[in-house]
C-alpha cells in the first residue's frame, strides 16, 4: 500500500516546516521579531518546546501506540488502509479537533491541567512559536496526539499527513502576529467571506481574544474560544466570542514570572517564586467573607466581579479563577455610586449584595 501523500514521502513534514519558515520570515520582514521583548526563557519554552514535541514526544507516543496496538489489537492494524483520502481526512481531523477542544477547555477548568497549560498564557506577545508553549507533560497527556498514533496504526497515514498540514496552517496562523484576517475586516465587501471563514476555522482575532490578559478590555476572554482548528466547537458548546478586535495586553494578571524550568518541567520542578501557582507550598484558598465590600464605582469603566471566591482582591477578579469552572462577571455602572458588592458569592443580584 502506498503510504506517501501525493506520491511524496514525508511531504507533511516538509510542508509543516515550510509553514513555520514562512511565518518566521514574514514576522522578520514585518519587524515583529526585531521588536520582541522575549527573553531567553521565552525562546527556550517556545522554540525548544517545538523541537522536543516534534522529535521526542510525538514519535514516542506513536511508537507506544504501535507497541500496544500490535500486542492488544493486532488484527486492527491497517484496518482503514484502503479508505479514500477524503474519508480518512475528516475521520482523523474531526475526532482530533473535538478531543483537543475538550482537553483545552478542561485545562482551563481543572487546576492540575491548568498548571500544565499555564505557560501558554504567560506569553506576553503572540507569535508562531507560542503554539508550542506548554509544559512537557501537557503534550504527553494530550489525547489527540495519541489519536495520531491510533489513526496511523489503523492505516490512515495519508489522512494524518494532510490533516497535520491543514491544522498547522490554521494553528500557526492564528497565533502569529501577522493577523491575516485584518485584511478582510478592513474591506467591507469581503465581510461575507470572513464571516463564513470565522464560523468554520479559528482566525487570529478569534484566538488572540483567548490570549488577552483581562476581560476588562471587552475584547479578551481567556475562558472562551477554546477551538484549535475549527471554531464550530465553541459555537456548538457555547464558548464562542466574536469581536473582530485584538487585545492590547497579553499574558496573565499578577504573573510571578516563573523560570522556564518550572514552567516547562512542572510538576517535576516547582517555582521558587512566592505565591506562584506552581510553587511547592502553594495552596488555593477561599477568600470569601459574609460581609459585603463597600466600594465606590466610576461610570463607563468595566469592572470584573470575582465569582470563584479565590481572588485576593475581593470583590474584584485577580485571575485566580484560572483552573476552575468559574470566570469573572464584567459589569459597568451608569453613574458614580457607592455600592455593596457581594463577597459570599451567593447573592442572586450579583455583583451586588442582596443580604
Amino acid at each position: 500500500m502506498d503510504k506517501t501523500l501525493f506520491g511524496v514521502e514525508n511531504l507533511d513534514v516538509y510542508v509543516v516546516l515550510g509553514i513555520l519558515i514562512f511565518f518566521v520570515l514574514s514576522e522578520i520582514i514585518a519587524g515583529f521579531l526585531a521588536s520582541t521583548k522575549r527573553n531567553f526563557g521565552d525562546w527556550v519554552q517556545e522554540a525548544g518546546g517545538f523541537f522536543v514535541l516534534s522529535l521526542l514526544i510525538k514519535p514516542a507516543i506513536v511508537a507506544s501506540v504501535f507497541f500496544l496496538g500490535r500486542f492488544l489489537f493486532p488484527s486492527a492494524q491497517n484496518a482503514i488502509g484502503e479508505w479514500s483520502l477524503w474519508l480518512m481526512l475528516p475521520f482523523y481531523l474531526l475526532i482530533d479537533d473535538v478531543m483537543q477542544y475538550w482537553y483545552h477547555r478542561s485545562a482551563h477548568e481543572y487546576e492540575f491541567l491548568w498548571k500544565l497549560h499555564r505557560p501558554h498564557h504567560q506569553a506576553e506577545e503572540m507569535g508562531f512559536f507560542v503554539s508550542y508553549r506548554n509544559a512537557a507533560l501537557y503534550y504527553v497527556l494530550m489525547p489527540n496526539i495519541w489519536w495520531v498514533g491510533v489513526v496511523i496504526f489503523l492505516g490512515g497515514v495519508k489522512g494524518v499527513a494532510l490533516g497535520l498540514i491543514l491544522k498547522q496552517l490554521v494553528i500557526i496562523g492564528s497565533h502569529s502576529t501577522l493577523s491575516w484576517d485584518k485584511f478582510f475586516y478592513n474591506r467591507p465587501f469581503l465581510n461575507p467571506v470572513i464571516t463564513l471563514l470565522e464560523r468554520i476555522i479559528v482566525t487570529p482575532a478569534f484566538h488572540h481574544a483567548h490570549h488577552g490578559k483581562s476581560m476588562a478590555d471587552n475584547v479578551s476572554d481567556p475562558n472562551a474560544n477554546f477551538g484549535n482548528m475549527f471554531s464550530m466547537w465553541d459555537q456548538i458548546f457555547g464558548t464562542a466570542k466574536y469581536t473582530r478586535q485584538f487585545p492590547t495586553d497579553y499574558g496573565l494578571v499578577n504573573d510571578p514570572k516563573d523560570k522556564w524550568t518550572a514552567s516547562y518541567l512542572w510538576p517535576i520542578v516547582g517555582s521558587d517564586k512566592p505565591g506562584s501557582e506552581i510553587a511547592r507550598d502553594y495552596k488555593r484558598e477561599k477568600t470569601t467573607t459574609l460581609e459585603p465590600s463597600r466600594v465606590e464605582l466610576e461610570p463607563n469603566k468595566t469592572y470584573l466581579f470575582c465569582q470563584c471566591g479565590f481572588s485576593k482582591n475581593q470583590p474584584f477578579c485577580d485571575g485566580s479563577h484560572h483552573g476552575s469552572k468559574f470566570k469573572p462577571m464584567p459589569f459597568e455602572v451608569k453613574k458614580k455610586i457607592k455600592a455593596r458588592l457581594c463577597n459570599c458569592k451567593h447573592s442572586k443580584s450579583s455583583p451586588f449584595c442582596d443580604d
